[in-house]
């Protein structure tokens, strides 16, 4: 897959699908992190289509017992990335998708406000699957091209205690080795 097209924003080889949780940056933003995450719903279930429903305000919230304990969940994230690598995005990376909550990474808060959020289908500390590394990669290096991204973090280096994803199933070393950028970009692993 391709993603050297961009419009406003939008990644043209992405199968968009319109969040309505998200928001304007901030006029000073420097969009120069990346936040990798998983997610799966019900966790540890894939292909369910809920995330797409999640991030859309669109989750029957009776469909699953776990879905109780998210009820009423406004978030979002700029991409979604399933098992077999289909890339999915809800947020023009223009804007503030609500992905990373309370957070703080490179002497700065709020990451919501100058970072684009990735969600990897997946379980926190489970594997993930090597078409899932090959669009992040090819993802990561097109956002590059687009924006003065300068870091690239998980969900659990940004806000400590609180987030434990992507998790020890994550593989930094290969992402770092894929995208070919120095190791000053990743956090220690």
């Amino acid at each position: 897959m391709r993603f050297d097209q961009w419009q406003n924003g939008w990644c043209q080889a992405a199968e968009k699908c319109v969040s309505p949780n998200h928001g304007a940056r901030p006029a000073q933003a420097k969009i120069d992190l990346i936040v990798v995450h998983s997610i799966s719903l019900p966790p540890g279930e894939y292909g369910t289509q809920a995330v797409q429903q999640l991030f859309t305000n669109q989750l029957d919230w009776d469909a699953h017992p776990y879905f109780q304990s998210i009820r009423g969940l406004e978030v979002s994230a700029h991409f979604f990335i399933e098992r077999q690598g289909k890339v999915w995005q809800f947020v023009s990376c223009d804007d503030r998708a609500w992905h990373a909550g309370a957070s703080h990474y490179r002497g700065r808060g709020n990451c919501n406000d100058d970072s684009i959020g990735i969600e990897l289908e997946g379980l926190e500390g489970e594997t993930f699957e090597a078409a899932q590394y090959d669009s992040l990669t090819q993802l990561c290096q097109a956002l590059k091209q687009q924006y003065p991204i300068a870091y690239l973090a998980g969900h659990e280096h940004i806000a400590p205690g609180r987030k434990k994803d992507p998790g020890p199933g994550f593989d930094w070393a290969l992402l770092q080795k894929n995208v070919a950028w120095p190791p000053q970009y990743f956090p220690e692993f």
